[in-house]
């Protein structure tokens, strides 16, 4: 008996990549933090150097679960980054300083400007859009007073769009904290 040696057509089977699944919306992921979340939501607040081992027993749990839920808190945007938090005064920069910006057309070509322009300013910590009187707030760190007005007429007198600047330079600081009520 011959066998006829024929060709079968061959299926091209397209394997479609893994998307991501959207990002549930922040309120479906605080509704679905349990109590454990939140304990090491809170351990991490205090300290992010904690070691996995170490927060895994602050939080009862064993480090591999205690790893999985840190890096589903990541995912989800719950945990955003980790970072240091350095002594502002042991660098240079104790002086705090709010200042309020009044722009002086309200279009979103002069918004855009300004906030560009704010993100380089030397020791802008933040800058929020606000409603009210003004239009932004920024918080600075300088070394001083005199390193204060330095900026203040090299970089602050030239951001584009102001009509009026006010400065408030701290006198105490009452409350700074990063850490969310959870």
């Amino acid at each position: 008996m011959a066998v006829s040696s024929t060709k079968l057509p061959v299926r091209k089977t397209k394997i479609r990549p893994r998307s991501a699944a959207p990002a549930p919306a922040p309120e479906a992921v605080i509704e679905g933090l349990d109590r454990t979340d939140r304990a090491i939501l809170r351990a991490l607040q205090r300290d992010a150097s904690v070691s996995n081992v170490a927060l895994a027993a602050k939080v009862n749990l064993s480090p591999p679960a205690c790893l999985r839920r840190v890096e589903r808190l990541k995912e989800t945007g719950m945990i955003q980054g980790i970072v240091a938090l350095l002594n502002p005064r042991a660098l240079d920069a104790g002086m705090l300083v709010v200042i309020a910006v009044v722009l002086d057309r309200s279009t979103p070509e002069s918004f855009a400007d300004f906030e560009k322009a704010a993100q380089k300013v030397s020791g802008c910590m933040e800058c929020h859009v606000v409603t009210g009187e003004f239009d932004y707030f920024m918080l600075l760190r300088t070394k001083d007073s005199e390193s204060f007005n330095r900026l203040h007429a090299e970089q602050l007198l030239y951001l584009p769009a102001v009509r009026q600047i006010r400065s408030f330079m701290v006198l105490k600081q009452v409350l700074s904290t990063t850490q969310f009520p959870i």
